[in-house]
């Protein structure tokens, strides 16, 4: 058996990239007081319960992937892995994943389970290839991963966790555009409905700038509200400026748009791993009184 294949079906890069925020949401929420054997089952948990709704998504996705450049290699387009094979690979990924956050947090599990049910249900089957809102539904799943470490620890969704959610709801926005502009002929080719197909690039150039400045309002609230330390404050202020400003130089008359958008998005990579970092090493040593929205 091709291990290499079901590998490459559940999407490496998105898994890593995903980590680091379980783990700065699961260090802000513990304070300087991490369970390791916590932090593991989490880690593992969600890591599983990503790649099996990627892997599910390769096998929704086959059309659109075959007449996108960058996707037309997938093991499900070029049929080195049946698509049979895949499905069954996705469901015992996410049946495993599942029950490791079972033994972390009902929330923790239960916010798994509504980007779970976001990403392949309603993204995937339908918003991704029929709204130009998909990117907006899609964000949604995209910021659950914080969450379910923050949920893991404290076990309730509270303000902090509020705030995890919204903050990376918002960087998903201009991440994705970014990405939908230097792939436009990709997007276009596969006929998705992404904005800067849809209402043109100039429009996708503002949503990002305001996005992003939306985000950086929002990233400060971990530090206002007695999350985060001034540390984090610095590092969210220096990357929001940055970003933004790097998004507003894409007005300029000159500017060659795939080349900046791949800096927007490179830079939007840059920002979340940093904040990542910075709210898992400059925590508040202890828990503001916050409302608990969910336990």
């Amino acid at each position: 058996m091709n291990i290499k294949r079901y590998l490459l079906v559940t999407k490496p890069g998105i898994i890593m990239g995903n980590l680091i925020s379980v783990a700065g949401g699961f260090f802000l929420a513990a304070r300087g007081d991490a369970d390791y054997l916590l932090l593991l089952q989490t880690l593992a948990g969600l890591s599983l319960v990503v790649a099996s709704g990627c892997a599910l998504n390769n096998c929704i996705d086959r059309d659109i992937d075959s007449r996108m450049q960058r996707t037309r290699n997938r093991v499900t387009v070029t049929g080195e892995l049946g698509v049979k094979a895949a499905l069954t690979h996705g469901v015992l990924l996410g049946f495993s994943g599942f029950a490791l956050l079972a033994f972390t947090s009902a929330a923790a599990l239960a916010f798994a389970a509504l980007g779970y049910g976001v990403y392949v249900g309603i993204y995937s089957l339908w918003m991704k290839r029929h709204s130009v809102y998909g990117t907006l539904v899609g964000s949604l799943s995209g910021a659950v991963p914080p969450v379910v470490g923050y949920c893991a620890v404290t076990g309730t969704f509270d303000t902090g966790a509020a705030v995890l959610l919204l903050m990376f709801c918002l960087w998903q926005m201009p991440h994705s555009y970014a990405i939908a502009i230097f792939r436009y002929q990709d997007y276009a080719a596969a006929g998705i409905p992404v904005l800067p197909v849809v209402e043109g690039i100039a429009r996708a150039k503002l949503h990002i700038v305001l996005y992003i400045l939306a985000f950086g309002l929002v990233t400060v609230l971990l530090t206002l509200l007695g999350y985060a330390g001034d540390g984090f404050l610095v590092v969210a202020c220096a990357t929001s400026l940055w970003w933004l400003g790097m998004a507003l130089w894409g007005w300029a008359m000159e500017v060659d748009d795939d080349g900046w958008a791949r800096q927007v998005f490179m830079f939007s990579i840059v920002t979340i791993t940093a904040l990542s970092i910075a709210m898992a090493t400059d925590f508040a040593q202890q828990a503001p009184a916050a409302r608990t929205l969910l336990s």
